[in-house]
């Protein structure tokens, strides 16, 4: 709607749910569905396309291609929390790794809102009908609804 503020959340980089999220009566509890990812880590500092928006990798990021292509960071500090590698990947290699089935809270977001991440320059575009998901870790995300429903569980 037009003269309507727009929608951004940020990351806080601190761990635990955000209370934006968490106070939200709309949201839900999901648990991330078990699947493989295909994983790279980045050996230099590069900027990802992803479907939402440019995301910043510093060097030893994990660089995730997902069951429909799509593409996303996650800090090497965090990457050990959120997947296992399948053998014959050894740990911190890339290769093929299995999603953790960790517990998010999830916003379903009626208009199309922005996310910061918790690097401060990383921003991501959500569309009507995306999901505003809260990893319990200080971090944000965007996930399309169609990817939602393939790749997370509502508890």
């Amino acid at each position: 709607m037009a003269g309507e503020p727009s929608l951004v959340y940020r990351s806080s980089a601190t761990g635990g749910f955000s209370v934006t999220v968490s106070a939200d009566p709309r949201r839900i509890l999901a648990r991330k569905i078990e699947h493989r990812v295909s994983v790279r880590f980045t050996p230099d500092p590069c900027i990802i396309e992803t479907s939402e928006g440019r995301v910043h990798a510093a060097p030893g990021d994990a660089i995730l291609t997902g069951v429909a292509g799509e593409q996303w960071r996650v800090s090497r500090a965090r990457f050990a929390q959120k997947y296992r590698p399948l053998p014959p990947t050894v740990a911190g290699e890339a290769g093929v790794y299995m999603s953790l089935p960790n517990r998010v809270l999830a916003l379903q977001v009626a208009r199309p809102f922005e996310v910061v991440l918790a690097d401060g320059v990383s921003h991501l575009q959500g569309r009507a009908g995306d999901w505003l998901v809260d990893y319990g870790d200080g971090s944000l995300g965007v996930v399309a609804n169609a990817i939602f429903a393939q790749t997370y569980e509502i508890l």
